[in-house]
């Protein structure tokens, strides 16, 4: 899940290489929602052992009420901080 700042813009996406896909939305290179509202920090993630699980639980998230999501991300990371460092 990426955030553009503490309680911001949220967002959820699935991806098989985790490093490279924050990068990209870090450096502008996605076209869409996380470039037009600066959705940059990675605030929470969970590892999958295959795509199917992964595209699961990401459907799942995404019907979630935004306080679950805020509460979600607040167990595992209370300070909002940009997780994306600590993958690098």
């Amino acid at each position: 899940m990426l955030a553009s700042q503490r309680n911001g813009t949220l967002y959820i996406g699935v991806t098989s290489d985790l490093i490279k896909r924050v990068w990209e939305h870090k450096q502008d290179l996605v076209e869409g929602f996380t470039k037009k509202y600066g959705v940059h920090d990675l605030a929470w993630f969970e590892q999958h052992a295959d795509m199917l699980t992964a595209i699961a639980g990401e459907k799942t998230l995404k019907e979630w009420k935004r306080a679950w999501k805020l509460e979600l991300i607040e167990k595992m990371n209370p300070e909002w901080k940009d997780l994306y460092a600590g993958l690098v």
